[in-house]
């Protein structure tokens, strides 16, 4: 399908079929389109967290109010930004970026040393909203390749926060939860939204045009 077909195609599954799992090809391909999202100075500030296990699903969904795709999907993703911007975490993909390119560039290493001056500098919350910002891009990237593959997923924030970062044990790593992502197959009875149409609004309302 082209893009817009696959775009058409998607929605927000209500109701996974519990039976039929991801393959693992898919699932890869969904994480590493997610990994390569453009972020803001390439920091790519987030991780995903990948969680097949049964009885983890069972605790996430008692805290995200329920929602059966948790734990009738075969896989779910969240997405956990960083909770601060430090100099160590910056540092580490300036180097990395060294290192793969072979070569340092005066220019790169200006722009590190004008980040380095900024952003560690800021507030702790300032910096974790702008992280979980470039998260939010990796979700629409991961949403893309689920449509492409045909894989159902439903994009939540309905989940504590905090509780989800302590049965993953995030805050000691330095990540909150931002999104979480359940993936798996449509199962049409049942889901009261498989056979509605797509509503979004027209393009008249939708794009302005400055000429």
């Amino acid at each position: 399908m082209s893009l817009i077909d696959s775009l058409n195609w998607r929605y927000a599954t209500k109701k996974m079929n519990p039976e039929r799992a991801v393959p693992q090809a898919a699932v890869d391909a969904i994480i590493e389109a997610a990994r390569l999202t453009p972020t803001s100075s390439g920091l790519q500030p987030f991780e995903i967290i990948a969680v097949t296990s049964p009885e983890v699903r069972a605790r996430i969904r008692a805290i995200a109010w329920n929602q059966a795709q948790i734990t009738d999907g075969s896989h779910l993703l969240v997405f956990a930004a960083w909770d601060n911007y430090t100099a160590d975490r910056i540092n580490h993909i300036f180097d990395l970026t060294n290192e793969v390119r072979g070569f340092k560039n005066e220019g790169w290493e200006a722009y590190r040393a004008m980040l380095l001056k900024t952003y560690p500098q800021r507030g702790a919350e300032v910096n974790h909203q702008h992280a979980a910002r470039q998260a939010y891009i990796a979700v629409g990237v991961a949403l893309l390749a689920a449509a492409e593959a045909q894989v159902d997923c439903t994009p939540m924030e309905g989940f504590d926060p905090a509780q989800l970062d302590e049965i993953l044990g995030l805050r000691a790593r330095g990540l909150r939860s931002v999104v979480i992502l359940p993936l798996g197959y449509r199962q049409e009875e049942g889901d009261w939204l498989a056979k509605l149409a797509k509503v979004r609004r027209p393009m008249a309302e939708f794009l302005t045009e400055v000429k």
